[in-house]
């Protein structure tokens, strides 16, 4: 595991595989709010062993962690919640260009690239998705919802990517409502969506892991 100087616009960590080949597979993991790039490396050490790990931090110092960006509650309070237009905008435009500095930094497969996200992480790689589809190869959207500016995108080349969003029932940050409106909407433009809920709240529990494995190891 490293923390390296390569010129990425975002703070991160890469672990890469032992003995890897060249354009070798990927995932960028994307925390939640509050949380920094260690927080979900437990999650991404599950993961095929021969994948790069690319860990990212959020833009934005938040108390202990950091942010994606800050929350709009003028829709009703945190159930309702949406991102900040304007943090949200540059944080999309960030990841996606440090997915690319990425790839040539690492000698990354550009046809094997995967998105974990949590919660905001999770928002934000849904969104990354409906703007670029032909970028990821797969996407596990765990505890989140669709924002409402991406809600409408209908992009022609999403057909058949495997997207796989967890939630929790006993979710009080994140209403297990939120993420299922986003399965069904991905499944409309043409997303192959594994939706599943858990016994638990907003964090990701060992059936949740499991599952996310298998789909990883399914499809990466």
């Amino acid at each position: 595991m490293s923390e390296t100087d390569a010129e990425i616009p975002l703070t991160h960590i890469h672990v890469a595989p032992d003995d890897a080949p060249a354009n070798a597979p990927a995932v960028f993991v994307l925390h939640g709010r509050g949380a920094d790039e260690e927080d979900l490396l437990p999650v991404a050490r599950e993961l095929p062993d021969d994948m790069h790990v690319v860990s990212l931090r959020a833009p934005d110092r938040l108390q202990g962690g950091y942010t994606w960006y800050e929350l709009d509650l003028s829709g009703g309070g945190l159930h309702e919640s949406q991102p900040h237009a304007e943090q949200f905008r540059r944080s999309l435009d960030l990841v996606a260009e440090s997915v690319d500095a990425a790839v040539e930094a690492f000698d990354l497969d550009p046809d094997r690239l995967g998105l974990l996200g949590f919660s905001q992480g999770a928002i934000t790689s849904m969104s990354l998705l409906l703007e670029n589809p032909g970028r990821y190869r797969w996407v596990a959207a765990l505890h989140g919802y669709l924002a409402d500016s991406h809600a409408d995108l209908d992009p022609d080349d999403i057909e058949g990517a495997p997207v796989f969003v967890g939630a929790g029932e006993g979710d009080r940050v994140i209403p297990v409502t939120r993420a299922e409106t986003a399965a069904e909407r991905l499944r409309e433009v043409g997303a192959d969506v594994t939706f599943e809920t858990y016994q638990a709240g907003h964090g990701i529990g060992p059936d949740e892991l499991a599952d996310l494995v298998a789909f990883v190891e399914e499809h990466y």
